[in-house]
């Protein structure tokens, strides 16, 4: 009895661990550490990590928040026009990368759950208000939670709950656009 409650406890152990420190581009995201000392170390998101410096934001992502982050992989910046991350990043378009940046960002730490329960409240979507001012709405595709942007284009989380020190952290696979 004792080894079977030892190995329960073992398991559980792991699972807890596991939980904490999901893998987002096969590195660990560690829930003591920010959004911004996380986002460094996941070679999935070198394009947003060099946006959001471009764009001044490394302090603010660095702050207390609490912020919900939905956060493009290098894949989803790939999917946009051939030239348009090169053309944001360029100084004199920082106000413009600025508001694409901060409208995959809402205030507050909204966990997985919180995103169904609000789109189960709101009978099968959510509005969320982004830090950029506008709009997304959420929504379930089967297991998955989609957001859609004002454009009418969706991207779905592939990784949920990647929790940090000062918020949560969502991977998805396609840039969002406000109008």
């Amino acid at each position: 009895m004792a080894g079977l409650l030892l190995g329960v406890v073992t398991l559980m152990a792991t699972l807890v661990v596991a939980q904490q420190d999901p893998m987002v581009g096969g590195q660990a995201m560690y829930p003591s550490k920010n959004i911004i000392e996380n986002a460094v170390n996941s070679p999935d998101h070198t394009t947003l990590v060099a946006a959001v410096k471009a764009a001044g934001l490394v302090d603010t992502l660095e702050g207390a928040g609490p912020f919900t982050v939905f956060a493009p992989t290098n894949e989803a910046f790939s999917k946009l026009p051939a030239g348009t991350v090169d053309n944001l990043l360029k100084p004199e378009n920082k106000e413009m990368l600025t508001k694409v940046l901060t409208y995959h960002v809402v205030a507050g730490k909204l966990s997985a759950a919180d995103l169904k329960k609000q789109i189960k409240d709101g009978h099968g979507q959510a509005t969320l208000s982004t830090v950029s001012g506008e709009t997304l709405t959420a929504m379930t595709q089967g297991k998955n939670i989609v957001l859609k942007d004002d454009k009418g284009d969706v991207s779905t989380v592939t990784i949920a709950d990647v929790f940090q020190s000062n918020g949560v952290i969502h991977v998805i696979d396609t840039v969002l656009l406000a109008n």
